[in-house]
Formats: structure tokens, C-alpha cells, sequence
């Protein structure tokens, strides 16, 4: 046979979408050529599979070799395609059955050796594998909108003819073995893999052990016990916790905002299999990759306050992306707010308020999610003293009104929470003992039962409410509508600030097992959104 075909899939941003690895063998001067869009990475292929099919004894065809990925219009990057174009040379040689590549995928990036060397977007390529399913002429089916990952009671546009397998690197295995509906075979080289292949009984690979359904690792954010002090800060991140309120934290510096921040993955409520899957797919895919030590933990990113909007939001071309979308169903925190270029900070109003965002490029349009959680901290004025009773400040009012400038008020109108926190006093710190603040397990416990109450109510957060459900469900009672009524008409708030009180309202009645939002809780509601108005 002269010509083989071999299956893998190109990482695309939290999607696998399939790749068709065409390997012709023919007449001529010997070639060796890469045609349907390759990158630098995959055009190297060519050198790597040559030594490597060399150094282990296989014989290189001295012919005119002609290697197309298709969908031709697709770009293909990373050394993934290295095992693919090797094992399509092979099987169009002779040298291994041509029929043992159907009903499976290969993906790996080959040494010189032979060996296969870990890669990243392995679990990624398992979801789009399963959700694929395999087709009886060995293909799979997997549009570019469907979901990455299987989803609970879908039926697949083509029913599987038997379970998929997939072929990968030994040591990117075990991540993409988390995802349920795909056989993963872990291979050391070249020569193990072929041999299996060949049905050589002694060099036969077994699955990968998925692990138990439901299966739930410990949640490794540091325990709110820590914190001294701040118990309003700390009712405050609960209260954001249990509705997926965005917060922003104004106090000194040492007043504790980073460590709060940094407990609060720690608070929200266990991920669902689907979420799990969907986090872990996007990681995959994405450059920082995945560990199976990840899984089903929520995502904290925490970029620098030099990181540019196509670093934020997403970005390159093809499009890529952004540490919103990579915390996408956990925390983005960023610190030091309005250190951050204004532009870049603009650029979150719309993933803020949608959970979406969307990169256009010329030739190509990316739709990413952004379902996160913003927690963002600050200092009142550049030197962070502005309030302090003991008079460390020294920005004149000008100064302090400059700096809080650079937020604005349509960015500040998509934050829920502004909290004012003050500074430690020294009779707190000698008594951190008595004053450390209850353990996140049990802070967790109750915002796990408010966010159950919310999905029964309304099948989403309070966060996520639009303004018709706002009225349906977060009316508060006489005296409460009274009180908001006068708070919006003394504070000058906007349409949208006046909703998320009342959202925030309906997260401290969930939270107190209430049917509606009383006065005392639109009364706590509205605490949370004086702090910016008080410097």
C-alpha cells in the first residue's frame, strides 16, 4: 500500500477539532513534504520522524513522501503530529498492518530516539475524542461548535460503533485517562507502540485506569482560619462565595486583602463533572497545560498589573486565550487595580457581564468562555495610607482623586462587592489567637447550601439573574423596597447598580434560608457599595 491514513487532532483552544494525517507514497526523487497549513513546529517533523524511524531499525521508504493535514484550512502547530506522520509512513510501507490504525487516534511529539515525549492539550484531545465517538469507517465526528467535552443526556450525532481509543505519550496518559467514553493507551517509543500495533502479544498495551466516577480530590486553598481579624471582609467573601459576586477589596497595605483573595476558590462550592471537564479542557489546550493533580480543582489566575489586554482577555492570531478565559469557572484576581492600564482594564466589561468573550481576526473568530469570578484589591490612594488614623498619608486630595480615576464607573457599576477594609491594629495582631476567623470548611458547608437553593430556585448563581428574573425572584419585602428605593436615590446609582443590590440581597436571604430579601438584608447589601463613595 502506498497510501495511509491516520487520525489525530490540532490543540485549539479548550476544542480538539480532528485532523486528517494523509501519507502518500510515490515514484520520483526522493522527498519529503508537508502540505495543509503546517507551522515551523510540524514542518521540523520531517527530520524528527526521519531519525527516529532510523535509530529504531525501521526502514525510511527512499521515495516521494507527500503528508497532508487536513481540513487543509485548519492551522496545525506543536510536534503532536510527529507520531501520526511516522506510524502513516509506516502503515503505507508495509512495515505495520494498515488496519490496525483504524478506530483509533495517535498523538505524540517523537525524539530522535524514538521515544515519545510528554505533550500538552492531552486531555483536551481526549474530550473531543469522546465526544466525537468513532465511525464505522474509523473517523470521528466532531463540529467546531460542539461542545469539548460529553455532555449529560446528549445523544451523539453519529452513535458510537464501538469505545474510541486513544494513543499518547506514557507520560501525558494519565490526565487525558480523567476523561470517561475513551480508551487512552500510553506508549514509552516508537518500536513498544508499533509492536502493539502489530498484535505482538508480549508488547501489549492496556488502558490507562480511569479514575472512580465522581471522584473529588481535596481542595488545596489555604483555610480562611488564617485570616486575623476582618470579620467584615469575611462575611463579605461568603456572601460572594455563595451568589458568584464579583468583589473588590480597598484597604492599606497589610490589611489582608491578597490572603483573603486567595482563599476564596476554597469556599466555592465542588465542581460538577461537566464543569471539571470543561476547566481541565481548557487548560489542556491551552500553554500552561494541565496536571491530573488539577483535576476538579477551581481555577485561581492571578496575572501581574503589567499584562496587556491580549494577555487578559485573549488574543494572537490564530486567536488564543486570555487569563479570564483560563479562570473561567474559578478566580481571576487581580491585585493592585488601578496599577493596570485603563484600556486593558475596559476590555473585561463585556466577559464581566456575559461570561463570554469573543476575538475577531481577520480570517478567523474565536468564541471563548469567561465565566469567572472576579476579585480585584487596591490601596485608597498611591501610598495606601488614605484614612489611616495615624496620619501616614501624604497624597493630597487631588492626587487620591487621580488615582481613583483610572477606574471607571461602568467597570466599578459590574462589581457587586466593594468593601472598605482597615488596617490591622496592633492589639489584634497580639491576639491573633483569639481573634482567627472560622475554618473555610465550614464557611463552605453553607455557601454550598445557598448555591443549592439558587440552582433549584433558578438554575443559575444570583450573579447570573437578568433584570426580569431580578423581579421575580429578589423582591424584597415593603420595609426592604423602602429602604433601597432611598439608598438609590441618595447614592445616585445607576439601573444596573440598584439590581445587583438587590442580587446581592437575595444571596444574604439564600444564605439565611429566607424566602425574600428582608430590610436588615438590603440594609447589609447596601454596606457593600458605599466603600468607593466613603474615600
Amino acid at each position: 500500500m502506498s497510501l495511509a491514513v491516520v487520525r489525530s487532532r490540532a490543540p485549539a483552544a479548550g476544542r480538539a477539532p480532528e485532523v486528517t494525517v494523509e501519507v502518500h507514497l510515490a515514484n520520483g526523487l526522493p522527498s519529503f513534504s508537508i502540505v495543509g497549513l503546517p507551522d515551523l513546529e510540524v514542518r521540523e517533523s520531517r527530520e524528527r520522524v526521519r531519525a527516529a524511524l532510523q535509530n529504531c531499525d525501521f526502514d525510511f521508504p527512499v521515495r516521494r513522501i507527500t503528508v497532508n493535514l487536513a481540513p487543509a484550512d485548519l492551522p496545525k502547530e506543536s510536534g503532536r503530529f510527529d507520531l501520526p506522520i511516522a506510524l502513516g509512513i509506516l502503515a503505507a510501507s508495509g512495515q505495520i498492518p494498515a488496519e490496525s490504525l483504524l478506530y483509533r487516534e495517535f498523538a505524540g511529539e517523537l525524539s530522535l530516539t524514538g521515544a515519545l515525549r510528554p505533550m500538552r492539550g492531552a486531555f483536551a484531545m481526549a474530550c473531543g475524542t469522546a465526544r466525537g465517538g468513532m465511525a464505522a469507517g474509523g473517523g470521528t465526528d466532531m463540529s467546531s461548535s460542539a461542545p469539548p467535552f460529553p455532555v449529560a443526556g446528549e445523544t451523539p450525532a453519529q452513535p458510537p460503533l464501538r469505545t474510541p481509543q486513544l494513543y499518547l505519550p506514557a507520560a501525558s496518559a494519565a490526565e487525558a485517562a480523567l476523561v470517561p467514553g475513551v480508551d487512552v493507551y500510553g506508549a514509552a517509543d516508537l518500536p513498544s507502540l508499533c509492536a502493539h500495533l502489530a498484535g505482538v502479544p508480549e508488547a501489549h498495551l492496556r488502558p490507562v485506569a480511569a479514575p472512580e466516577p465522581g471522584m473529588q480530590t481535596a481542595v488545596n486553598a489555604p483555610d480562611m482560619a488564617d485570616v486575623i481579624g476582618q470579620r467584615a471582609a469575611r462575611r463579605a467573601l461568603e456572601v460572594a462565595a455563595a451568589g458568584g459576586h464579583h468583589v473588590l477589596l480597598i484597604g492599606p497595605p497589610g490589611a489582608g486583602k491578597s490572603m483573603l483573595a486567595a482563599r476564596l476558590p476554597g469556599l466555592l462550592p465542588p465542581m460538577t463533572d461537566d464543569e471539571a471537564l470543561t476547566s481541565a479542557a481548557l487548560l489542556s489546550a491551552s500553554r500552561i497545560g494541565f496536571t491530573p493533580s488539577q483535576w476538579r480543582q477551581r481555577p485561581f489566575r492571578a496575572p501581574h498589573h503589567s499584562s496587556s489586554a491580549a494577555a487578559l482577555v485573549g488574543g494572537r492570531n490564530p486567536p488564543q486565550p486570555g487569563e479570564i478565559t483560563l479562570a473561567h469557572l474559578g478566580v481571576l484576581f487581580l491585585d493592585e487595580l488601578p496599577e493596570f492600564d485603563r484600556v486593558v482594564l475596559e476590555t473585561l466589561r463585556e466577559p464581566l457581564e456575559a461570561g463570554r468573550i469573543t476575538i475577531s481576526r481577520a480570517a478567523v473568530q474565536a468564541d471563548f468562555p469567561a465565566a469567572c469570578q472576579l476579585i480585584a484589591a487596591m490601596n485608597p490612594c498611591p501610598c495606601g495610607w488614605r484614612g489611616d488614623p495615624g496620619g501616614h498619608c501624604r497624597c493630597t486630595p487631588e492626587i487620591a482623586a487621580r488615582y481613583l480615576r483610572k477606574l471607571s464607573g461602568p467597570l466599578l457599576d459590574r462589581i457587586d462587592i466593594q468593601l472598605e477594609m482597615p488596617a490591622l491594629t496592633a492589639a489584634e495582631l497580639a491576639a491573633r489567637a483569639a481573634t482567627a476567623g472560622e475554618a473555610s470548611a465550614a464557611i463552605a458547608r453553607r455557601v454550598s447550601t445557598a448555591r443549592e437553593r439558587q440552582l433549584l430556585r433558578q438554575g443559575k448563581t444570583n450573579r447570573e439573574l437578568d433584570g426580569r428574573e431580578v423581579d421575580e425572584v429578589c423582591r424584597p419585602d415593603a420595609a426592604g423596597e423602602a429602604l433601597l428605593r432611598e439608598a438609590g436615590e441618595r447614592f445616585g446609582w445607576s439601573a444596573r447598580a440598584y439590581y445587583r443590590v438587590l442580587k446581592v440581597a437575595r444571596t444574604i436571604a439564600d444564605l439565611a434560608g429566607a424566602a425574600m430579601p428582608s430590610a436588615a438584608q438590603i440594609a447589609e447589601a447596601i454596606q457593600y457599595r458605599r466603600a468607593l463613595g466613603s474615600l
